[in-house]
Parts: structure tokens; sequence; C-alpha cells
């Protein structure tokens, strides 16, 4: 009787398991793409399916119970968009044969991003704490990182940004961190 019970319990648990984490999935998907929709409505320089694709993307992501997880994930991502981008600037640089201008360019966008790499990090902690005010200001600068970084190709004629997706992804991982931000102070 208890081998009986026992090979029962064991596929009826798994069951209710797999049950609890589809549905704990889906309630993510449903919080990631709601979320999105919020976004994309408040700042036309978002894009509904950059942020859906972007949030989904992260691991934790579907493990997300609301906003104040979701908008933690975004910070997270921002980081880690940085990281890599300040990687993928220190590699562009090794090239010996880079025209002098965007030469210096690069190096105006490896200071911005290594700066913004610990700016990120104070934003995760203010966040935490629900300094959101803080945080969006640390998420602000990122923004205007990003932006500066691609602004500084555009001063001389012809110049062309091998950094425009990145600082273009940046600037909108760090539009919906700020946009999950202002909802979260507006609750």
């Amino acid at each position: 009787m208890r081998q009986t019970l026992s090979s029962f319990s064991f596929p009826l648990f798994l069951f209710l398991l797999i049950s609890t984490w589809t549905f704990h999935g889906i309630a993510a998907i449903d919080l990631i793409r709601q979320t999105c929709k919020k976004c994309a409505q408040r700042d036309p320089n978002l894009g509904y399916n950059f942020c859906v694709t972007s949030l989904q993307a992260a691991p934790k992501s579907q493990c997300a119970d609301d906003l104040h997880e979701l908008g933690m994930i975004s910070i997270k991502l921002l980081r880690r968009n940085l990281t890599n981008s300040r990687s993928f600037i220190k590699e562009l640089l090794k090239n010996k044969k880079l025209d002098p201008f965007v030469r210096s360019c690069l190096h105006d966008c490896f200071d911005l991003y290594s700066d913004a790499i610990p700016t990120t990090k104070q934003a995760i902690d203010d966040y935490k704490s629900k300094h959101y005010d803080d945080a969006n200001i640390d998420v602000s600068s990122v923004m205007d990182a990003s932006t500066t970084c691609e602004d500084g190709f555009n001063e001389k004629e012809g110049a062309v940004s091998p950094l425009t997706k990145r600082n273009n992804d940046t600037f909108q991982l760090s539009a919906i961190s700020l946009s999950i931000m202002n909802m979260l102070r507006l609750n």
C-alpha cells in the first residue's frame, strides 16, 4: 500500500509543480506585456516590442511577481548592457586603423560607459531602498551618457558611429527603468 501511494503522490506532485510554474510564467509574461504597454504609451522613444523582448530575455523575468521586481530586472539589464558595450568599445579601440576622430569619440564613449556602470550599481541600491527619486537621477544620467556618446560622432560630418544600436539600446533600457520607477512612485 505504501508503495502505491508513493508512486501516485510523485506524479501528482510533479503535475502540481509544473502547473504552478506554468501559471507563474504566464502571469509574469502578462505582467511584462502590461508594463511594456504602459511604458511605450508614456514614452514615444520606447518601443513596445523592444521592451517586451528585452524583459523576457532576462531569465529572472519569468519569475517576476510584481512591478517592483520587474523594475529591478530592468536596471540589471541596463547594467549588463553597459558592461557589454564597454567591452565592445574596448575591442574596437584595438583596431590600429581607426580614423582618429572615431577613435577619440570611442575613448569618450568608453569613459562615459565606464562611469555609468557604477552609477547603475548605485541605482540598484537606491531602488532596493525604494528611493525612487535618487534611482531616477542615476538612471537618467546613464541615459544621458548614451545620448552624449552618440552625439559625439555627429560633430563631424560623414562620421559614422559604430555604437548607434548599442547607444539606442542603452537609451531604451534606461527609459524602461525610468518608466517603471515612475509607475511605482505614483502608486
